[in-house]
């Protein structure tokens, strides 16, 4: 079975769910998050776009609800035995959630207190509606696996390190691709096709690319050009190993940049190097963004900064390769040594037309912060 951690990291994983379990006064949680079903048993599937619900008891018992096409992915893909996964009939008319209620039944769950994940794609409205119907109830808990799943095991950063490599490694790749004239779908295919070459999965959302005025946005939008004479190309990958994620983030310049461009850059250089000696275990997650705002402001560039400077990595699925939380103003969550975050300096000047981002991603260690990526952030004439 392709299982990515032993025998011994699963039972772990378990044994410290049933003891949060119990430290909430819980009996159960019902989870719908595809990255919790994937940490805790380490089932791999996109079927949570449909009904599928994975059970955990307090007694350690794990269980899965789920459609016929998602049973031999389990068996698979997961440490679930063949006698712990439950398909629901399909029908005109079904209603899952009813053959719920008959599996917490069978494992004598009936009026007990259950949790619930609603916080999660894995849920839709429609499908979360139902649930508190037939459930009226359930208890809301998504933080209790994201809470468990924050802090990495050393095997876990293992994983984030082999998808740092492959970051780095599709960086490469649009270095050598990237150039005037060069056709954006040529560089999305060679960063692609290093993570690929490498071993890697597909990330968790579509690589970010954009030049020219699109140099100025930071999310996916169809559509491809030509790079001109002078250009600007904006970049946000991730590198996946075993659904872990170590993202990136660079704006290369085709040509020469201009003055305030590299003005721009060395302020974003600045800055990550300010977010970095703010991560140190124990502070807030607040001092992070409040560093990378001075920096800005300082340099005159508050209107070109947003009002986040990245997230926590963690093995994650569509739609987003973010793993909350996220480093904003305010934010009094204390950050742990084993963590692993995106740190990204954006800064889009729409009055200039420039774009300048730097981003990777750092390991918290028990002194303060470790890069994940082999490459500096330098500022890279193509």
């Amino acid at each position: 079975m392709p299982l990515h951690f032993d025998d011994t990291e699963y039972t772990a994983r378990v044994r410290a769910a049933r003891s949060a379990l119990t430290a909430q006064g819980l009996d159960a949680i019902l989870l719908f998050a595809p990255e919790s079903q994937f940490w805790l048993t380490g089932y791999d599937t996109f079927g949570f776009a449909m009904f599928q619900c994975m059970v955990l008891t307090a007694r350690g018992d794990v269980h899965l609800l789920t459609r016929a096409p998602d049973l031999r992915q389990a068996l698979h893909t997961s440490t679930l035995p063949r006698t712990h996964i439950h398909v629901w009939n399909e029908y005109e008319g079904a209603d899952p959630t009813r053959d719920l209620v008959v599996l917490l039944a069978e494992l004598g769950l009936t009026g007990a207190q259950i949790g619930f994940e609603g916080q999660t794609p894995g849920l839709t409205d429609f499908n979360g509606q139902r649930l508190r119907a037939t459930l009226p109830g359930l208890i809301e808990a998504s933080d209790l696996m994201r809470a468990l799943r924050r802090v990495k095991s050393p095997a876990e950063i293992m994983m984030h390190r082999r998808a740092a490599a492959l970051s780095d490694d599709a960086l490469d790749a649009a270095l050598t691709t990237t150039r005037a004239g060069a056709f954006e779908g040529d560089i999305l295919a060679a960063m692609q096709g290093a993570v690929f070459k490498g071993g890697g999965d597909y990330a968790g959302n579509e690589f970010i690319i954009g030049s020219g005025p699109g140099a100025l946005l930071c999310r996916y939008f169809s559509g491809r050009r030509h790079l001109d004479a002078r250009d600007q190309l904006t970049i946000e990958w991730s590198g996946a190993y075993a659904r872990y994620h170590a993202a990136m983030m660079q704006t290369l310049v085709i040509g020469e940049a201009p003055p305030a461009q590299r003005r721009m850059h060395a302020a974003a250089r600045e800055a990550l190097e300010a977010c970095e000696a703010a991560i140190r275990p124990g502070a807030p997650m607040g001092d992070v963004y409040d560093a990378h705002a001075r920096v800005f402001d300082a340099h005159g560039l508050s209107h070109a900064r947003l009002q986040a400077c990245g997230y926590g990595m963690g093995a994650v699925y569509n739609p987003i390769w973010v793993d909350f939380p996220m480093f904003y103003e305010g934010n009094p969550l204390q950050m742990l040594a084993g963590q692993v975050f995106f740190l990204h300096m954006i800064l889009m000047d729409s009055d200039a037309g420039l774009a300048m981002c730097l981003g990777h991603s750092v390991l918290v260690t028990e002194t303060g912060v470790e890069r994940l990526s082999r490459h500096a952030p330098d500022l890279h004439e193509l």
